[in-house]
């Protein structure tokens, strides 16, 4: 892929800024790591990231193919809240990557289902088998997963049409003048750190409703009750900080971990309750994921 700088816009900025705004389906972070690698170059010849762009400046940039990764099943232990021959409902840990992907290639859910599961690799595609929808590496809590394609395809379609009920828990870093509400907006990629979400105004993103209830609070931190009327990536992190104004105790995207009221290790997001119709007898199920002991002072009130 080439091009030359021939936008006054373009001329001194960054190297990888520019691109990011080019390309915006790699992040700046994996941007830089192909600038680092030789991949980019200016003028024929290999540069930094950080150098500024001049008036027909020819830039050139070759992404490499993604090397296909093997996953395996491992022994890694499971809290199962419900199974049966079509679909298997668990509580992910914090810290438990749901998919294999670049930087965690093992070590993840898909790899424990594979263990725990006699025949899976085929559900949902080679990578993620029978994942429907995901948690947060540092969410916890309630997740459900496909075990056939028949159960695999309704589940993603019940999904889809929000015939589904996710409510979910989060402790923030102070408490909102209003005691609930409803959050509707646009989500999208950020603009410049691909890495996050935000709320858009361009009419980019996807419409994303949260409903909330504050449920009690802790030396002024709130916890609150988030029912999910839609499933955007980053979804409640991104409507507490910016829509009510208090980042996720914990989380380090979009807070400030090292400024909290409350010292938190985790991100402080679990996914408590999940509501469905069982995708092959059509029989409405309820779940809950224990509340975690870190919510223990919320939860006591």
């Amino acid at each position: 892929m080439d091009w030359n700088i021939t936008e006054q816009s373009d001329i001194g900025q960054r190297l990888d800024k520019h691109l990011t705004g080019r390309l915006p389906d790699l992040s700046r972070s994996r941007l830089q790591d192909l600038i680092r690698d030789g991949h980019v170059t200016l003028n024929g010849k290999t540069t930094k990231a950080s150098i500024a762009l001049k008036p027909g400046d020819a830039i050139s940039i070759i992404i490499p193919e993604a090397k296909a990764v093997e996953v395996v099943a491992q022994d890694i232990p499971l809290e199962i809240l419900f199974e049966d021959k079509d679909i298997l409902v668990l509580n992910k840990p914090p810290g438990l990557v749901v998919h294999p992907a670049a930087g965690n290639p093992d070590g993840t859910l898909v790899n424990a289902l594979l263990h725990h599961c006699d025949d899976l690799s085929g559900i949902g595609g080679e990578m993620r088998p029978g994942i429907v929808h995901r948690l947060d590496k540092d969410t916890s809590g309630c997740m459900v997963v496909a075990k056939n394609d028949i159960a695999h395809r309704r589940l993603s379609e019940a999904f889809a049409e929000r015939r589904m009920s996710k409510i979910y828990l989060a402790a923030i870093n102070g408490t909102p003048k209003e005691k609930s509400g409803r959050i509707q907006n646009l989500i999208g990629r950020h603009p410049v750190d691909r890495k996050r979400m935000a709320i858009l105004y361009d009419g980019a993103g996807k419409d994303a409703i949260t409903e909330w209830e504050q449920l009690s609070v802790y030396k002024d931190c709130a916890l609150i009750r988030c029912k999910l009327l839609t499933g955007r990536t980053h979804q409640i992190r991104v409507h507490m900080k910016e829509s009510l104004g208090f980042p996720i105790l914990g989380d380090p995207i979009y807070g400030h971990p090292n400024r909290q009221k409350i010292p938190s290790t985790r991100l402080m997001l679990h996914a408590w309750k999940l509501s469905l119709h069982h995708p092959i007898h059509d029989q409405p199920m309820n779940f809950e994921a224990t509340v975690p002991v870190e919510y223990g002072p919320w939860m006591a009130k």
